[in-house]
C-alpha cells in the first residue's frame, strides 16, 4: 500500500530496515492511478514474516466485513513481476490471468502469496473501460494462516498506516483505528500506539472517500 515500498517492486532495491533486496519489475514505471478502496472481506495478520518480523497482512475475500486498502493501475506484467517476487520466484514471465478474471480465484501454488483473487471492479481507477477494471491481488490460500495470527512488527504497520493516509481517503485516527482492530493486530496493538508509529504521508491526491469496489459475477 506504500508508494514507497512499491517502488522497491517496480524498480528494485531494498526496503529500509530490511535485508531483503527486490529485483524490480520488468517495466520499472509508477501506477498510473492510485486510490484508496473498500473490499469486501478482512485484512488479518497471521505466520512470521521473514522480511519485517511479526505476522504479515493476508486478505481473506468470504470473511465478513470490509477491508482497506490501496488500489495501484498497472499492466499485467507488472502484476506478474510484482507476484513473482512475493511468491519467491524470478520476475519476467506473464501470469495467465485468465481464470482469476473469469472465475474470482486462481491457484499458482501452495505459497502463502500464490493464491490470486479478484476482489470486484472499480469505475473510478483511471482508464475508459466497459464494467470497470479489475481489482486483482494474491493472498493465502482459503483458510491459510487463518489459524496461526500473529502480531504484525512496528515497522510494517508503519509502511501499512503511510500508505492509507497518503491516499487522502482516511484521516490518521481512522487509519490507527482500523489497523489496530484487524484480526493479529487487536488485543496487541491500540489506536494510540498505531498513531505514534509515523507521521501521516502527505495525500497523493485530491481529498474524498476511498472508492468501493463493486462485485462482479459469482465466483465459481
Amino acid at each position: 500500500m506504500h508508494a514507497a515500498r512499491l517502488g522497491c517492486y517496480l524498480t528494485g532495491g531494498r526496503p529500509p530496515g530490511v535485508a531483503r533486496m527486490y529485483p524490480g519489475c520488468r517495466d520499472p514505471r509508477g501506477p498510473a492511478a492510485s486510490v484508496g478502496v473498500l473490499l469486501p472481506g478482512r485484512v488479518y495478520f497471521a505466520t512470521e514474516s521473514p522480511v519485517w518480523g511479526g505476522g504479515r497482512a493476508f486478505y481473506d475475500p468470504a470473511a465478513a466485513g470490509t477491508a482497506w486498502g490501496v488500489a495501484h493501475l498497472l499492466t499485467a506484467g507488472q502484476f506478474s513481476d510484482i507476484a513473482a517476487q512475493e511468491m519467491y520466484r524470478q520476475p519476467g514471465t506473464d501470469l495467465d490471468l485468465t481464470e482469476v478474471l473469469a472465475t474470482g480465484r486462481s491457484s499458482l501454488g501452495p505459497g502463502r502469496y500464490e493464491t490470486l483473487v479478484r476482489c470486484g471492479f472499480l469505475d473510478d481507477a483511471g482508464g475508459d473501460r466497459d464494467g470497470g477494471l479489475p481489482v486483482l491481488t494474491f493472498t493465502a490460500p482459503p483458510g491459510g494462516g487463518s489459524g496461526e495470527l500473529r502480531a504484525p512488527s512496528a515497522g510494517y504497520l508503519r509502511h501499512l498506516a503511510a500508505g492509507l493516509h497518503a491516499t487522502g481517503a482516511w484521516r490518521p485516527g481512522e487509519v490507527a483505528a482500523y489497523l489496530a482492530g484487524c484480526p493479529g493486530a487487536a488485543g496487541h496493538w491500540t489506536p494510540a500506539a498505531v498513531a505514534g508509529l509515523s507521521v501521516p504521508t502527505a495525500p497523493t491526491g485530491p481529498p474524498g472517500r476511498p472508492s468501493r469496489c463493486r462485485p462482479g459475477p459469482r465466483s465459481s
